[in-house]
């Protein structure tokens, strides 16, 4: 059971949930997922809810590995179209802004969204947790090691998921203290981690259910799948979803993906397997 409650409304499920990813940039890592003008925006938000989608995460900077930090402005210039269309459909849909700036976050929150994720968890702007306190919603404290930019130049563990949970149990604190009601974590596949980080990370997804809290696992059309298979992220989709039923049956009670419609099959074999 995952439960969620943000602002006077709540989502309870039985089954894992499923994010799907808005990104509105020109630089996106994967290029399909690209949806920088407004009737593109507009496609890809009715697609994901005709998909099935359970919340829509809406990005509106890219953070893949090497990309650059950019002004607040401009962030909320490229998401602010997504949002006004998506809080007035009449099919209403959980939804998250995707960014490590707590202004973004605060203009999300106050013009409909529900849920902060933050790849950065707080860390690059140290009012972000704050603010998600005093906007009382849930929020997705993921784990990445220093900067987007500079994050896989080289990332260093004694034991990486040992770290990240240690990591996790401080920030936990940290985020409760301060008044976060509700907290996904998020270990953070493919930021400050190497390939072998990140499967060492997947084979000790289970350890990570001693937080006590829901484990969300964004792994879709990475570099962990497209580089140990030798191709491209667009020819990722099946090595996602292996690994989707993988994390689901480690724990996983959230899947952020590109593919909506792939990763709720994933999620409906493993349910009736269960």
């Amino acid at each position: 059971m995952i439960e969620l409650n943000s602002r006077g409304r709540s989502i309870k499920s039985v089954k894992p949930l499923v994010m799907g990813v808005l990104n509105c940039t020109e630089d996106s890592f994967y290029e399909a997922s690209r949806t920088a003008q407004y009737p593109a925006i507009c496609k890809r938000i009715d697609d994901l809810i005709s998909a099935g989608v359970d919340i829509i995460d809406i990005g509106g900077k890219s953070t893949k590995p090497g990309s650059m930090d950019i002004a607040a402005a401009v962030e909320i210039e490229r998401i602010s179209a997504a949002i006004k269309y998506l809080v007035n459909l009449e099919t209403w849909v959980w939804s998250s802004v995707d960014t490590t700036n707590a202004e973004v976050a605060r203009y999300a929150i106050e013009n409909g969204i529900d849920i902060v994720n933050d790849v950065s968890g707080g860390n690059m702007d140290l009012q972000m947790i704050p603010t998600v306190a005093s906007l009382g919603v849930p929020f997705v404290c993921t784990h990445m090691q220093g900067i987007p930019a500079t994050m896989q130049e080289n990332p260093q563990y004694e034991d990486v998921a040992e770290d990240l949970i240690q990591f996790f149990k401080e920030k936990i604190n940290h985020c409760q203290q301060a008044g976060i009601r509700e907290i996904i974590v998020d270990p953070g596949f493919g930021f400050a981690k190497t390939l072998k980080h990140n499967y060492e990370i997947m084979q000790n997804l289970e350890f990570f259910s001693i937080l006590e809290l829901p484990i969300l696992v964004g792994i879709s059309r990475k570099s962990m799948i497209y580089k140990l298979l030798e191709t491209t992220p667009k020819e990722a989709l099946n090595g996602t979803s292996v690994l989707n039923t993988i994390a689901l049956q480690k724990g996983a009670q959230i899947l952020r993906v590109h593919d909506v419609k792939e990763a709720q099959e994933c999620i409906k074999i493993f349910t009736q397997l269960k």
